[in-house]
């Protein structure tokens, strides 16, 4: 093998077939040398610009900005009407027609009133605390019967704790099919969005 066909086998070509990286050669002919960077590309010349142009794109977006923060703060203030909460106008006509003139209540219907409101809070209030009471008792008896029955019969205690699907039953009953309607005019899918538009919406 002579010196050429050492050089060749290790020429830049032969090493740009075997791999695309930088590498480093210490081979005693070569002695010592590094291939240049591969796959690599020039930078490219960066244009100069007229000030006067960059100046004139920076205008430009600038308008731009204000331009769209002028139209957001027109409808800012501006609130979409909901028509379902409108009042309508013949029912503000007649308010006063409408309006309740209630006798005021005396010194013992107010005391009235609010002894029994705080004898009803108290009635609930024992009613709550009775059947809490009586659903941790339930509880607690249930816990000890299944404690005991396991106890007794580990085929009886998986049996007990299984879900129950007929406690709440359920029955449907209906037509399988619907007769049709006499003189029944199809609709033929056409769809018109009538839905209000109003200034600053999209």
């Amino acid at each position: 093998m002579g010196l050429l066909s050492v050089l060749s086998a290790f020429s830049r070509l032969s090493k740009y077939a075997i791999t695309c990286t930088r590498s480093i050669s210490t081979y005693v002919p070569l002695q010592f040398g590094i291939t240049n960077m591969l796959l690599a590309e020039p930078l490219k010349k960066k244009k100069r610009l007229d000030p006067a142009i960059i100046r004139q794109r920076e205008e430009r977006k600038r308008k731009k900005l204000e331009k769209s923060i002028r139209r957001l703060q027109k409808y800012a203030k501006k609130l979409k009407p909901i028509n379902e909460l409108e009042i309508p106008l013949y029912l503000k006509t007649e308010q006063e027609q409408r309006t309740r003139i209630l006798p005021p209540l005396s010194k013992e219907e107010e005391d009235r009133r609010i002894f029994l409101y705080k004898e009803w809070t108290r009635y609930k209030n024992k009613q709550h605390k009775n059947d809490i009471n009586t659903i941790e008792r339930l509880i607690l008896s249930q816990k000890r019967a299944l404690r005991e029955l396991k106890a007794e019969s580990e085929e009886l205690y998986n049996e007990a704790i299984q879900i129950d699907l007929t406690f709440l039953p359920y029955l449907k009953q209906g037509p399988c099919r619907t007769p049709p309607i006499q003189n029944y005019d199809t609709p033929d899918g056409e769809y018109i969005d009538i839905t209000l538009k109003y200034p600053g919406e999209t």
